[in-house]
């Protein structure tokens, strides 16, 4: 052990970045075009693990899926998880260390599923204005949720001056009322 006490002689000038002089190939998992799936089921604690394994190059992703403890079946698809996601949300626990929390990090993927079900129907039954609006919006916001820098496009036009309902089903409930109306409308101007 050093008998060395207070700050470090020399401070670092620049972060530590693994596999520094290795190119990476952008189309294994990690890469540009494959990136790792997100962190899913576990409580903050074992999510800053293992972002921590990504950031220093120790992850080693899962080549074929693993056993869960609890049912013994190959459902666990993420890595260093130990509990499938159908067990950990049975039990309310972490999938990695078993805790039970409040609050788990990430969406399930039946929510995810749900939520973009909810979205296409909200989409289908929107004006073609609204539709076209939104799905412009989305593809901006993929667009600029890719590059880091600000999109030079973006006036400050805020989503709830976009989307001004404040859920899915009040849009979807406002476009229908909204489509009721003007077909009465319609008709009122060809019949009178």
């Amino acid at each position: 052990m050093s008998s060395r006490r207070g700050p470090p002689k020399h401070q670092n000038k620049y972060a530590w970045k693994p596999n520094a002089g290795v190119k990476i190939n952008e189309t294994e998992v990690g890469g540009r075009f494959r990136p790792y799936s997100d962190i899913t089921g576990v409580c903050p604690r074992c999510k800053e693990q293992i972002d921590w394994k990504r950031k220093y190059g120790k992850y080693k992703s899962l080549t074929e899926p693993a056993k869960c403890q609890r049912c013994s079946k190959r459902a666990v698809r993420q890595a260093y998880h130990n509990l499938c996601t159908a067990c950990a949300k049975e039990q309310n626990v972490c999938a990695k260390c078993s805790c039970r929390v409040d609050r788990i990090i990430g969406s399930d993927g039946s929510e995810v599923e749900a939520e973009q079900k909810m979205l296409e129907e909200a989409i289908k039954n929107a004006r073609e204005r609204d539709r076209r609006t939104l799905m412009r919006a989305m593809n901006k916001g993929k667009s600029c949720s890719s590059s880091s820098a600000k999109c030079p496009t973006d006036n400050g036009t805020k989503a709830g001056e976009l989307f001004t309902a404040e859920s899915l089903e009040e849009y979807a409930d406002l476009s229908k009322d909204d489509g009721d109306n003007d077909t009465s409308e319609d008709e009122d101007q060809v019949l009178g």
